[in-house]
């Protein structure tokens, strides 16, 4: 199975009112990270990184300012991710999907359907209703650490939630005895190829 597993920084918590200034993603295929296969790029806003953004991810105004546009952006990620591949990202279906729905929307980007799971199912799969499921408490479990990882910067995020998955993956595959996908997989946007 062809996996993108991808992260967003944005300007905000909402994405109708904020805008997203970070994207990065790896590719797994058959539950193996291919690390020479990345994609990562600064996305320009149209409106200021607030200093609170700048706190926690440590993405400035000058790292955005020569960035790509938004849908300069949004088309090379779509490339990336390319025909057939499943997106993950970790509790993307209530933040990342919905920034790359509006944002597509936003700048009237054509868009397609692409087959989405959020990475949390995994984890509730795995562990129930027990301790949590922020990537924090998932890579606890998985005894892996974050140490050297800029956290909240999609690059380091999208790194450690990789290998999160990798091993969630193996152990949800080895429990149900099974080659396909361990959780149910949805649809997400992203912009049509061109």
């Amino acid at each position: 199975m062809n996996l993108i597993i991808f992260d967003l920084e944005t300007t905000g918590l909402s994405p109708y009112s904020h805008e997203i200034i970070q994207i990065a993603a790896v590719r797994m295929r058959v539950g193996v990270w291919e690390e020479e296969a990345a994609f990562e790029t600064f996305v320009r806003p149209r409106q200021r990184v607030p200093s609170f953004i700048t706190g926690l991810t440590g993405i400035s105004q000058s790292d955005v300012a020569g960035a790509p546009m938004p849908e300069e952006a949004l088309r090379a990620f779509s490339a990336f991710v390319g025909e057939g591949a499943t997106m993950i990202a970790h509790n993307g279906g209530r933040f990342d999907v919905p920034f790359l729905r509006e944002s597509c929307l936003r700048h009237q980007l054509p868009v397609r359907e692409a087959a989405f799971l959020d990475s949390c199912r995994l984890s509730r799969q795995l562990w129930g209703g027990r301790g949590g499921h922020g990537l924090d408490a998932v890579m606890g479990r998985l005894g892996l650490s974050g140490e050297g990882v800029r956290r909240h910067d999609a690059r380091g995020d999208v790194a450690l939630l990789a290998r999160a998955v990798a091993q969630m993956w193996r152990r949800l595959q080895v429990e149900g005895e099974g080659a396909g996908c361990p959780v149910e997989v949805r649809s997400a946007v992203i912009p049509v190829l061109d």
